[in-house]
């Protein structure tokens, strides 16, 4: 694997900054220019904003464009991290996600909430809990020297997990909450912006590859990708702050009040997996990824089941943005600490030679 292969790039490495930017541009022209975002949030088919389903699928295909199926296939040679991985992403994430969205916007919050408003942000961080694992994971893993073919593996196999327990385990939650939102529009939002893209990704990958070559694939079409994702996002961003703006200045504690639990989810779940990973005496190398996976989040799915579901301007929306604002400073944290105690694990590779 090349030294660089998943280094961060310039726009990567301070994605904060263009989130942060992407906010202050989209409040800036919400409050200048607020008949710009009203008419496009206007342009629907069938229901569906067509902007934001532009920009939500320019964000998803260069994701799937990445997934190789041939390596799920290898899973089962190492079933250990990938059972763990999914025990941890689908039978602990959503539920512990759930009690602390619960707890903060039912509980600690309450009071200083509309509880219309409340809901919102409860229902925005469910939908974060139950989409796991984003591609920039193989970013993370690689800073952390773990094993990048297995990463790999669970990327693909939470993406595809992600299809068929997405839909049903946010209806559950969002019911149990209170939040009543029908089982089709969930899982109608599932198939327009993961599966449609997923397809579409497939497609173009196994005819690419087959026409130029997989070097080709990787080395040329491939590179500028992630770029392309990570700026759909920020667009994403500005267009959802061009209506979240009011709300922002109005009430700027909301964004802490949402950092608060999702920091504290991620800090237990980074805690579980890698505490499990430990009992069951997986590699370093293993246990990296593993761990990493479950503390992030798909964001993209969850924006775009955010909007699709309450509206782009909705606080559900407002809580998956904060999630993209506070992944990537605390992701880089516990790489730090990974690297820290990978002595612990058994079976070690040092890091030279594992690269």
């Amino acid at each position: 694997m090349a030294e660089n292969e998943y280094n961060l790039g310039f726009f990567h490495k301070y994605l904060t900054v263009w989130v942060l930017l992407g906010i202050l541009i989209g409040v800036a022209l919400g409050r200048l220019i607020p008949g710009v975002a009203d008419y496009l949030a206007s342009i629907q088919v069938a229901q569906v904003n067509l902007p934001i389903a532009v920009l939500l699928f320019a964000m998803m295909y260069p994701i799937m464009l990445q997934i190789d199926f041939r390596e799920v296939k290898n899973a089962v040679k190492a079933p250990k991290p990938v059972l763990l991985t999914l025990f941890v992403n689908w039978g602990i994430k959503p539920f512990t996600m759930f009690a602390f969205a619960w707890l903060f916007f039912q509980v600690i919050w309450a009071p200083y909430l509309d509880p219309g408003l409340a809901n919102e942000y409860m229902a925005g961080m469910i939908l974060l809990g139950i989409a796991p694992c984003t591609a920039m994971v193989l970013v993370f893993s690689y800073l952390a020297r773990g094993l990048m073919g297995l990463t790999l593996v669970l990327v693909a196999i939470n993406s595809l997990t992600m299809l068929i327990l997405y839909a049903p385990l946010g209806n559950f939650l969002l019911d149990v909450g209170g939040i009543s939102i029908p089982f089709e529009t969930i899982f109608f939002s599932v198939m327009l912006y993961v599966g449609v893209s997923l397809v579409a990704g497939y497609i173009t990958r196994t005819q690419l590859i087959k026409r130029r070559g997989i070097q080709w694939y990787e080395t040329s079409f491939l590179k500028p990708m992630g770029t392309i994702s990570m700026a759909a996002l920020i667009l994403t961003l500005v267009y959802i702050f061009m209506l979240q703006g009011d709300v922002m200045i109005e009430n700027p504690l909301s964004v802490v009040m949402i950092a608060i639990p999702l920091t504290l989810q991620i800090i237990l779940i980074f805690a579980v997996g890698l505490g499990l990973s430990k009992v069951l005496k997986l590699s370093y190398e293993e246990a990296a990824p593993v761990s990493l996976i479950g503390t992030s989040n798909h964001f993209e799915v969850a924006i775009a089941t955010a909007v699709m579901v309450f509206g782009i301007g909705s606080g559900a929306a407002l809580a998956t943005v904060v999630g993209v604002l506070i992944e990537v400073p605390i992701m880089l944290l516990l790489v730090a600490i990974l690297l820290r105690f990978r002595n612990r694990f058994p079976h070690y590779v040092d890091f030279k030679e594992a690269v």
